[in-house]
């Protein structure tokens, strides 16, 4: 649709000298209710729109008054080294009004840009307002009196996000905004710094990858990890340098006011590593004057030998999505639900080794600044142990791109931010299925976003997958995809008539019963849900909490309660149902021995286990043939 600037806005605008990229294009307009009891303004929307998606900046005029004002502080940050810092933000406007709002906008500076890189918008006429606020938060969250007063403080977390910002305030609520003051810049001291570290597993058990994000370009500065065993003498390892332009997204908002440059993003390959052993490391850049700018040190344990017999524990989950400390960009419920599942994480960061987050990461739909939030916000994960991804919806779909799902879920990023941003070990980056080992685990990832069914590439992928581990080294055998292949009872899946993905089970179950999967996990449905052993829709064991010897049958978990909002469940009683909870949280699998594995499900709010099982079993349990799991034998003559 055609958005049209009135005349004497756009020559008004085009008079500022300070600025601010403002935003959006195809947004989806929400209705205001009634003001909560707070008087913070309440939208109807959709839990799967954007928050920024909400705000309607091709429709800004300007209502500069200058009485009005709004003033940050501190406005130089990381004078330490400090990556993440809380700014101050004093407002005051003559006209208050419950639905005022501040806008965070990076870079900070603003003018009236031609938005000539959107040509997927028609802009008719100046001022183009071509780029969407990295946050935002009401004049009146921290400040009831607002109203009476017309003044009000906010307190805004910040990132070091490789540009500077400004503050700017907005009358008019988000669907008709006026901007009426803007603050002075503020900037982190070396905003080009290298930040957010996320491990990996690489190729081989012996191989860590570390990736990590700056403003450093290679023509500037070579990037490096400085790494080696504890206490020990260090090495220096070459990291290669990522990057993409616009004109990589598929669509919008990723191509229009959901860009944002987004910087360089290097990874380096550290290997020979000693199996167990802890080894620190530090980010370097070594710019061409011969300085060097380093980041703080960080450590990580090595992945134990293949097939080794050790305590050996996994995090498992999805869907977890970014969320903001200060209470801005509220919507889907995402503070609760993704803050409290990372902080249990971090809280029990000593006792487990790695995390699999099966798709929906970000949830960033073509924000692209949110990537950079996201990866902050699990740095203190991502940066100590491995951290492997999958795929998702709001990963990967978007129409023509070449996904399974003709879906526009990604908001344009069609895979791009999610192969450059973390590192998995896949054989092609764009098909994001892969194998990886943890002492005695074989992990088969599958991308549910590109094609599974019998036949395709994928599905000999995850038959090759399933069919080279040694279970007498490595018993513990775990599938994991984002949607669900297996069984849910998720109130839209039931409306399907499916009760999982179309076609999941019919390509998959019989690669899960031949080669024994003991779990598979999916994300995608919003809860937490655990069948029985399963074949066939028919549970094979009676067993609920703990299965000894041979199953018979594949276990199947859905784990998406990682934050985003909840999912309901279908009223339909199904009989291989064994365990649903409706609420945020993560699955926690330890393998004592080659013979013993604990399952724990623990809520986010708590971190306490609500749901549990064990499995016991020797090697010649592994062995024994079950039901279309073992080819005819003959006799000899």
């Amino acid at each position: 649709m055609t958005r049209r600037a009135s005349s004497s806005s756009a020559t008004t605008f085009t008079s500022l000298r300070v600025l601010l990229p403002l935003l959006l294009l195809q947004f989806l307009s929400a209705p205001l209710s009634a003001a909560s009891a707070s008087g913070i303004p309440v939208y109807q929307r959709s839990p799967d729109v954007h928050p920024l998606s909400q705000i309607a900046m091709h429709k800004v005029s300007l209502a500069l008054d200058p009485s009005a004002y709004v003033k940050a502080s501190p406005r130089l940050l990381g004078l330490r080294g400090e990556n993440i810092e809380w700014v101050t933000v004093e407002l005051w406007s003559p006209n208050p009004a419950s639905n005022d709002w501040v806008g965070v906008f990076s870079p900070g500076n603003f003018n009236s840009s031609d938005c000539s890189a959107q040509q997927e918008n028609s802009w008719e006429e100046a001022p183009h307002i071509c780029s969407a606020p990295i946050k935002y938060q009401f004049a009146n969250y921290s400040n009831p009196n607002y109203l009476k007063t017309g003044k009000s403080y906010l307190k805004l977390q910040l990132i070091n996000q490789r540009e500077n910002f400004a503050f700017a305030l907005f009358s008019g609520g988000l669907s008709n905004p006026n901007l009426v003051a803007v603050s002075s810049v503020v900037k982190f001291a070396n905003p080009k710094a290298p930040v957010y570290p996320r491990l990996a597993q690489g190729k081989l058990w012996d191989e860590m990858t570390v990736t990590w994000t700056s403003g450093y370009d290679i023509n500037e500065a070579i990037p490096f990890v400085e790494w080696g065993p504890k206490g020990e003498p260090q090495t220096r390892s070459p990291a290669g340098t990522l990057t993409f332009k616009r004109s990589s997204m598929c669509g919008a908002p990723a191509r229009t006011v959901g860009w944002r440059d987004p910087g360089f993003i290097h990874t380096s390959f550290l290997k020979d590593l000693w199996p167990n052993k802890v080894y620190t490391y530090k980010l370097g850049h070594q710019t061409f004057d011969g300085s060097y700018v380093w980041s703080k040190e960080y450590s990580f344990k090595a992945s134990p030998y293949p097939g080794q017999d050790s305590l050996q524990r996994v995090i498992i989950f999805g869907d977890m999505g970014k969320a903001e400390r200060d209470g801005s960009n509220e919507y889907s419920n995402y503070q609760p639900g993704s803050l409290n599942t990372t902080d249990q994480l971090i809280k029990d960061l000593k006792n487990f080794d790695i995390v699999f987050h099966i798709g929906d990461m970000s949830y960033a739909n073509g924000y692209l600044s949110q990537w950079d939030q996201f990866t902050s916000q699990v740095e203190p994960i991502a940066s100590t142990v491995p951290y492997m991804t999958a795929s998702g919806n709001h990963e990967r779909d978007w129409p023509g791109s070449g996904s399974f799902y003709d879906t526009m879920d990604s908001g344009g990023e069609c895979g791009v931010l999610a192969e450059t941003m973390f590192y998995v070990p896949a054989e092609n980056r764009a098909n994001f299925w892969y194998a990886t080992e943890y002492g005695m685990f074989r992990f088969c990832i599958a991308d549910t976003e590109h094609d599974w069914r019998e036949g395709s590439e994928q599905y000999k992928f995850i038959e090759h997958c399933l069919s080279t581990v040694d279970r007498q080294k490595q018993p513990w055998l775990i599938f994991a995809a984002h949607r669900v292949l297996g069984y849910s009872s998720d109130y839209w899946y039931a409306r399907e008539g499916s009760l999982s993905e179309p076609m999941g089970r019919d390509s998959l179950q019989k690669l899960w019963q031949k080669y024994k999967v003991d779990i598979a996990f999916y994300g995608h449905v919003h809860n937490y849900e655990r069948t029985c052993p399963i074949y066939q829709n028919q549970c094979v064991n009676e067993e609920k909490s703990h299965y000894s010897g041979v199953v018979n049958g594949t276990i199947h978990v859905v784990v998406g309660g990682g934050g985003s909002h909840l999912s309901t469940f279908s009223t339909i009683q199904t009989s291989w149902s064994l365990f649903k909870d409706y609420d945020f949280g993560f699955v926690k699998l330890t393998a004592f021995n080659h013979s013993s594995l604990l399952f724990e499900y623990k809520k986010s709010s708590n971190g306490k286990v609500y749901d549990s099982f064990t499995i016991s079993r020797d090697y010649r349990d592994v062995l024994a043939c079950v039901h279309e799991g073992c080819s005819p034998t003959t006799l000899a003559s």
